[in-house]
């Protein structure tokens, strides 16, 4: 597997947990929605989807640049 191809996997797969994270609380009571989808929790999720992937870049680096993950061989 190649450079691109693992940094689609951690783009993906980023995207893919922030997007669960979205759709889960609609599960909860009804009298929580307001709390969880106020307009600042959802502007700090919009936020979260553009600078998310970054992040998760960056911690996961070694593993896109070498396909070895933190210790192992």
């Amino acid at each position: 597997m190649d450079v691109v191809a693992r940094a689609v996997i951690v783009w993906m797969a980023t995207w893919g947990a922030l997007v669960t994270s979205l759709l889960l609380p609609v599960l909860l009571p009804d009298q929580w929605h307001y709390y969880i989808y106020s307009p600042a929790s959802v502007g700090l999720w919009m936020l979260s989807m553009l600078v998310g992937p970054f992040v998760a870049g960056g911690v996961s680096r070694r593993w896109i640049r070498t396909g070895v993950w933190r210790g192992g061989a």
